[in-house]
């Protein structure tokens, strides 16, 4: 390291690195020492730095978060016409006009998204009360008084209440699973680490948030506030833009497309009303706001909305609990899932997979820490070293170093009451060899420990001193009368493997180590991606069990002429409904990829056995500090020509920008990763166009998340920060969910557009009606409000219909749709202009017609409104089988809301035609039977003229073979 502390930037500046400084230079730089801060000094550090605590969240006021949800060019055109209305006093007209918008604009801010709860949920994780040295004593204060400098000190079971450099530490292991994803908690120490340490390996440092598994520590604080790692986080989250969905980008297209054809048309209906029809103005300003109301799909909004809310209720009952509607629909075109492996791919609970012992291998049935499982034979021997007679339960050698696990443990697995599931009390390792213990049959009451060395960051390795109660319980791996004493030792293989000099023989007995053979061993389950631990143990002479001898075990007793017993492979398992949930996404085109904070061995292994990774086709392992690739002009390393499997992240460090985006579509697994990390991978996918779900539970997932198109995060072992920041909620934790709400997505998305389809041409209908009359200078069939009345009575029942349709039966054999693609495809949209012109002319036939035989005009507009709707009615089957034919039995099964849609519509616009208020509001009018058979006849014609038209359509692609 070159210069002093002093002539480098201070820890608490961004470009510091504590960790990589010896203890006595962080205190130099930050003006402390090890008796700490006086008082005066730390009040004038928390006045220049501020509190220990992240700063809320901006805010916009209620009235701009308000206003947000009319600003649609759809809304200012109802708007703009309501406002006409109001010049010319045309109150009725005005109200309702304006109660459309308003309704509208009402629901989007109910349906508002609460992000900001993702700052308050990281602030909630910080640390309340702290222990520091102030003016030379120790000194308990709030841990938002603490400033950079203070040492404070830290035991098992708090939390961290600042970033901070170990100063002193005894056996200190903390819990960092939310920051940096690793699922074992990270050991720490005084030595300084490398400065480009990535999170998870700055060893000499503690996190703010954190919790201490055990062990002690003194500390000096490096930073506070927004300047923790967690501050860091927060301000990512709040930095982070906030992404359109594929369905709000469509429609804003669309909205915009229909806002200037809306604008272009009424400007020449205008003109040609005037100059060649004259006219009066009055009557112009009317057609012209009853063209632009004709022509506003109004209840669009209304429509997407419902569907979504029906969408979020069906997610619900699936276990995937929706905060924000439109991520339903985006869930539907999702292309790429990004998923944290640790409590998401994986049960976040320590399993032990494999045992090796002289004499055989077996695998560890079960997951978890239910003690649920058995241990079979891999293989009837390992060459060389002979096979036990039994089964596993009757060798000896088995039995010896499943009963070293147990004993030398101090984890505990309990059953709650009540929910009958089994938790872990103590460090996840152990309770793994905990489990292990107990699916062997090993009855620690057969034991009573004596002495304990604790495991130490610097021996890594745990010894306790045991004394045998009985022969009966104590197993058939320690063969001795009751009263023996054993030291039982577990730790690191290779500190283990260096103090034997005997194995376990398969009568249980030592014989001379093979230290080929166990290396061998090792190497192969660490192959596996597994963490290895090694069993020893070796009895303690008789003259050191004597009567009333103090019972101590100590370093020197532990360091040669030690039996070793086996070697064990543990991991994180991955869940079982998780694999299958990866092979069904396959299917649907859906890519998933594994986003880590762990090593890359462990996270290609879950990989490969998950089918993340084709585990018949590996590419080449990554390169370490990004040998392999080639460096830019820049400095920066550019893709490889061949992607690798893995891509950790000092990897991702070195690479630019443009060389992520490279190959970030070919990379499945991505390890050491961090926050930044995290968010980097998801802009490079979202910038192939790639529409990214990001799955997650930990504090540190948080900001790639809220970067995601849609955020997933874990309900039971998700942090707060984490649900809040997400868009979807798993509520079981189970990866399978998200496949099952992909489907759904999908779903919605047909049904959106099913009821697109279904909504347009009623705007297009009633819009030709009222430009035609004007271009030909004859009376209006319809007015402003009357087209209101149609649009909306037809939104919130026909096309509330449509959101309940089923999903297509090849709805995840098909892969995800182009988000950029437009909502109607031309095929839709000749489909649309037809219907339009087949209701808008049977309108207008009806209209006129009417006139022509003398009929009142009231009775005249009530007929033109009654057959809009029913003719809407008739197209509505059309429209539940859009590229297959409706005149089938199917037409009437599979969605009952259809007929009830159809019995409202009836019951409203039998209210409109009869009920004398709505003659008031409406200006509509009784009709006789005359009338219902005009309507009646003309809405069958509407139907199989559109059906004739769909085989037309059909037999055109099928010629041309799409």
């Amino acid at each position: 390291m070159e210069g002093t502390p002093q002539q480098q930037a201070t820890p608490d500046h961004d470009d510091a690195v504590p960790w990589a400084w010896q203890p006595g230079e962080v205190l130099a730089a930050l003006g402390s020492d090890a008796g700490g801060l006086a008082g005066d000094t730390a009040a004038a550090r928390l006045s220049q730095h501020g509190p220990n605590r992240l700063p809320p969240p901006e805010r916009d006021p209620l009235w701009r978060r308000i206003l947000v949800h009319f600003d649609d060019v759809l809304i200012y055109i109802l708007l703009v016409a309501a406002a006409l209305k109001a010049v010319l006093a045309e109150w009725v007209d005005f109200t309702v006009i304006l109660l459309v918008a308003l309704v509208n604009g009402a629901i989007g801010f109910i349906q508002e998204g609460r992000a900001e709860k993702a700052l308050e949920g990281i602030r909630d994780l910080l640390s309340a009360r702290a222990e520091v040295r102030r003016d030379g004593a120790w000194t308990v204060v709030d841990a938002d008084q603490l400033v950079p400098g203070d040492v404070i000190r830290v035991r098992a079971g708090d939390r961290v209440p600042a970033d901070a450099r170990l100063l002193e530490s005894s056996e200190l292991r903390v819990e960092e699973s939310a920051l940096t994803g690793e699922s074992v908690a990270a050991t720490k120490h005084t030595r300084p680490v490398g400065a480009d340490a990535a999170l998870g390996d700055r060893s000499s440092m503690v996190f703010s948030g954190t919790l201490v598994a055990s062990g002690q520590a003194i500390a000096v604080v490096t930073a506070t506030g927004s300047r923790t790692q967690i501050g860091r986080i927060q301000t990512m989250i709040a930095e982070v833009e906030g992404l359109q969905t594929p369905l709000t980008r469509q429609l804003a297209r669309f909205g915009k497309t229909i806002a200037i054809a809306i604008a272009v048309m009424a400007l020449v209906m205008a003109v040609i009303g005037r100059a060649v029809h004259d006219f009066d103005l009055p009557d112009l300003i009317s057609a012209a706001i009853g063209f632009s109301v004709a022509a506003v799909p109004e209840g669009l909004p209304a429509l997407v909305t419902i569907t979504l809310a029906l969408g979020v209720q069906q997610m619900a009952r699936r276990r995937a609990i929706t905060r924000k509607l439109p991520a339903v629909e985006t869930l539907g075109s999702v292309s790429t899932i990004c998923s944290d492996k640790t409590g998401t791919l994986t049960k976040n609970e320590m399993t032990v997979r494999a045992v090796h012992t002289a004499t055989g291998a077996f695998e560890v049935t079960g997951t978890g820490y239910a003690p649920e499982g058995d241990l079979v034979p891999a293989t009837a021997s390992v060459a060389g070293h002979g096979a036990p007679d039994g089964g596993p339960k009757q060798d000896a050698a088995l039995d010896a170093v499943t009963t070293v696990m147990m004993l030398c443990n101090d984890a505990r697995i309990v059953q709650a009451e009540g929910t009958g599931r089994w938790r872990l009390v103590g460090e996840p390792t152990e309770g793994a060899l905990r489990s292990l213990g107990m699916k062997a049959g090993v009855e620690p009451a057969g034991w009573r420990r004596l002495a304990v060395l604790p495991f130490s960051s610097e021996t890594k390795y745990m010894a306790t001193l045991d004394e045998r109660l009985n022969q009966e319980s104590a197993g058939t791996g320690h063969d001795a009368p009751a009263g023996t004493r054993f030291i039982h030792l577990k730790g690191a293989p290779d500190r283990v493997l260096e103090r034997c000099s005997a194995q376990t023989g398969p009568d249980g007995r030592p014989v001379p180590l093979d230290h080929a053979f166990w290396e061998a061993r090792i190497e192969e389950l660490s192959a596996r991606g597994l963490r290895v631990l090694a069993a020893a143990r070796t009895p303690v002479a008789s003259a050191s069990a004597t009567a009333g001898e103090a019972a101590t075990i100590g370093h020197a007793d532990v360091q040669e002429g030690l039996e070793l017993c086996g070697v064990v492979g543990i991991v994180d398992p991955p869940r079982p409904e998780a694999i299958d949930a990866i092979a069904q996404c396959r299917r649907a085109g859906v890519r998933v990829k594994m986003i880590t904070g762990d090593h890359a061995g462990t996270a290609a292994a879950i990989a490969r056995e998950m089918g993340i990774l084709d585990a018949a086709r590996q590419r080449p392992a990554p390169a370490p500090s990004g040998r392999g690739m080639a460096p830019s002009g820049h400095g920066t390393a550019e893709a490889p020509a061949v992607a690798p499997e893995v891509i950790t992240g000092a990897e991702l460090e070195e690479m630019s920008t443009e060389a992520l985006r490279a190959m970030v579509r070919e990379v499945d697994v991505f390890a050491r990763t961090s926050p930044e990390h995290k968010i980097r991978i998801v802009s490079a996918l979202q910038s192939h166009g790639e529409v990214v779900a990001m799955t997650g539970d930990g504090v540190n997932d948080a900001p790639a998340l809220t970067q995601a198109d849609v955020g997933v995060a874990m309900g039971i072992k998700g942090t707060e920060a984490t649900k809040e920041a997400a868009e979807i909620v798993l509520a079981d934790d189970n990866f399978a969910t998200i496949e099952r709400a992909v489907e759904e997505g999908r779903r919605i998305y047909d049904n959106i557009r099913k009821s697109v389809l279904f909504l347009l041409p009623t705007n297009g209908a009633q819009s030709l009606v009222i430009l035609v009359a004007v271009l030909l200078g004859l009376q209006l069939p319809l007015e402003p409000v009357q087209v209101l009345w149609i649009n909306m009575v037809t939104a919130v029942t026909l096309s509330l219909a449509l959101a309940y349709e089923p999903a297509e039966p090849d709805v995840m054999n098909r892969p995800p749709r182009d988000p950029r693609a437009g909502l109607l495809t031309g095929s839709y949209i000749r489909r649309i202009a037809i219907v339009s012109l087949l209701i808008g002319g049977a309108t207008l036939g009806a209209f006129y017609g009417l006139l022509a035989r003398g009929v009142p005009l009231d009775r005249a507009e009530t007929t033109a409104v009654t057959l809009l709707a029913f003719a809407q009615l008739a197209y509505l089957f059309n429209c539940r089988r859009l590229d297959q034919s409706s005149l089938s039995p199917a037409m009437f099964r599979g969605n009952r809301a259809v007929w009830v849609s159809a019995a409202a519509l009836l019951v409203l616009q039998s209210i409109f035609v009869y009920a004398p208020f709505m003659h008031l509001w409406f200006g509509s009018a009784p009709i006789g039977a005359a009338e219902w058979g005009v309507v009646l006849v003309l809405s069958v014609v509407v139907f199989l003229l559109t059906e004739l038209g769909k085989w037309v359509d059909r037999r055109w692609l099928l010629a041309r073979g799409i």
